[in-house]
């Protein structure tokens, strides 16, 4: 029987898994994931865009925080130690609280990575957290303000693994990424080269694409005395399965 704390729904589009994360902080770590629909962003080149556009509203199910540890146990947690909250922006729904606490009841490390503009109580309890601010190419306007406020709170309450990502399709992206460094210095900062062909069917096309554009992101940094104390990291799933969903 549900208990009062798990009564709350939560939208989920997909749970899989396991697979490799392919971003940020933790990348190449084994994991499962639960994908969220909703978010308070429309970025230009959103590869989740289905979580948010409408065109996979009917693939979205209200499940409670013990349906979806029952799916993911189904569908291969025994197997795995860790789980990736994703999105759309998973930091819009309260409720992944009581989905947290259940998972680490069971000793299952839980990661988030959002774009830093909505704060949950609940971030305090994430493993790993990445902010992912938003670029110019994405359409997107930072709320500094927000993102001041969440780095903040996150260091006084001395959360130990938080970091910085920053996705990048041109030297606008770049600069922006530098100011970024700049403004919260004291994080772990990762740059990402971002996935400019979601239409791209062929995984050896998108392949060779994206290491051109991993090789020429490489090269920026390596000229830029700005980011001295940062990683550069492919897309790691775009590599492997191309624009593929659900791995």
């Amino acid at each position: 029987m549900e208990t009062k704390k798990n009564t709350r729904r939560i939208p989920v589009l997909e749970i899989f898994g396991p697979t490799v994360q392919g971003e940020g902080r933790v990348i190449g770590r084994k994991t499962m994931f639960v994908r969220t629909a909703g978010c308070d962003y429309s970025c230009a080149w959103c590869d989740s865009a289905f979580t948010w556009d409408g065109s996979a509203k009917e693939d979205v199910r209200l499940l409670s925080p013990t349906e979806i540890l029952t799916e993911l146990g189904q569908t291969g947690l025994d197997r795995c130690g860790h789980v990736t909250l994703s999105g759309g922006n998973p930091a819009l729904i309260k409720e992944l609280a009581a989905l947290i606490d259940l998972l680490h009841d069971r000793q299952i490390q839980v990661a988030l990575e959002t774009q830093g503009s909505r704060w949950q109580d609940w971030f305090l309890r994430i493993d790993q957290l990445t902010l992912s601010p938003k670029p110019p190419s994405s359409g997107m306007a930072t709320d500094w303000e927000a993102l001041d406020q969440i780095i903040l709170r996150l260091a006084q309450h001395q959360h130990p693994d938080v970091s910085l990502k920053v996705v990048v399709f041109d030297e606008k992206d770049l600069s922006y990424a530098i100011h970024v460094h700049q403004r919260y210095p004291q994080l772990p900062f990762y740059l990402q080269a971002g996935n400019d062909a979601l239409t791209e069917q062929d995984t050896s096309k998108l392949l060779l694409r994206q290491i051109a554009r991993y090789e020429w992101l490489i090269n920026q940094v390596m000229d830029s005395p700005a980011l001295k104390q940062v990683s550069v990291l492919p897309q790691l799933h775009t590599w492997l399965w191309g624009n593929k969903r659900g791995v």
